[in-house]
């Protein structure tokens, strides 16, 4: 009877932890959402702002010089959102439930039936 019991409270604790993952996964794509807006929104208005500068000065933005500037200026400006999704997906993957292993459990009382 012990062994049903502990089996039924495995199965209903992986439950558990089951929904919790999958609740911590949700929320760390939320997130991951969440940060990809702000980064556009970010970029889009660092570029807007190195455009009006340059626009100002009487540069065009189809130079080359200008595109190579408006360039690096995106990339520098989506770094930190990079790492923070390489974080995130790796997270993802860490993020799991301990799936009980009744048969594994049932071997293992054998032993002490039987001895």
């Amino acid at each position: 009877m012990g062994q049903l019991v502990s089996d039924v409270t495995s199965v209903l604790g992986y439950k558990d932890a089951k929904d919790e993952a999958n609740n911590t996964r949700q929320k760390i794509l939320a997130d991951m959402a969440a940060d990809e807006r702000e980064k556009t929104n970010l970029v889009k208005k660092t570029l807007a702002t190195q455009r009006a500068k340059y626009g100002a000065s009487g540069v065009s933005g189809n130079s080359m010089t200008a595109g190579a500037v408006m360039k690096r200026l995106k990339s520098e400006t989506a770094q930190p959102f990079e790492e923070k999704r390489k974080s995130n997906t790796e997270k993802l993957k860490q993020v799991r439930a301990a799936r009980p292993n009744l048969l594994q459990s049932l071997l293992n009382k054998f032993d002490d039936l039987l001895g």
